[in-house]
């Protein structure tokens, strides 16, 4: 098993444990030392961002997590952080996580902005100028959260 895979197992548990669940794992050369970058985020079922209370406490978990299991075995700096805003959405989890949120899709040559309002098994349902829209998760070739300075309600 390699190192990130190793990190993600210890990771997992402690992110949960903070309400959050483990979006991904980095490891990269840092110096003398070793960058680990662990990326957490809400359960899907949940709507929003994590708090910085939540990513915090994360953070301790999952430190002493790696401590305990001597993983990695050689010095580290730990960073645990959330996907942020720029993430583009990949997988149905984080279509579901952006639910309310105004989106931008590509769909072959077609670029679609929507809210989201809905994620099935296998597509994203939008609000387009007050009409629904569903859009096979298979068919996105691009997706990313159109960032909100001042949202209305």
């Amino acid at each position: 098993m390699d190192i990130e895979s190793r990190i993600a197992d210890l990771a997992g548990p402690a992110a949960r444990e903070s309400g959050l669940d483990l979006d991904g794992v980095k490891v990269s050369p840092a110096g003398k030392r070793t960058k680990v970058l662990v990326t957490v985020d809400l359960p899907e079922t949940e709507v929003g961002s994590a708090d910085l209370d939540a990513v915090a406490a994360a953070s301790r978990a999952i430190g002493k997590a790696l401590d305990d299991a001597n993983v990695p075995s050689t010095p580290y700096v730990l960073e645990v952080s959330t996907p942020g805003a720029d993430r583009p959405l990949t997988e149905r989890k984080h279509f579901a996580r952006a639910r309310t949120r105004l989106v931008e899709l590509t769909v072959g040559d077609e670029t679609l902005t929507g809210r989201v309002s809905d994620v099935t098994d296998t597509a994203v349902v939008l609000d387009i100028a007050d009409a629904s829209r569903e859009v096979a998760l298979a068919d996105i070739t691009q997706a990313k959260v159109v960032v909100e300075l001042k949202r209305m309600d």
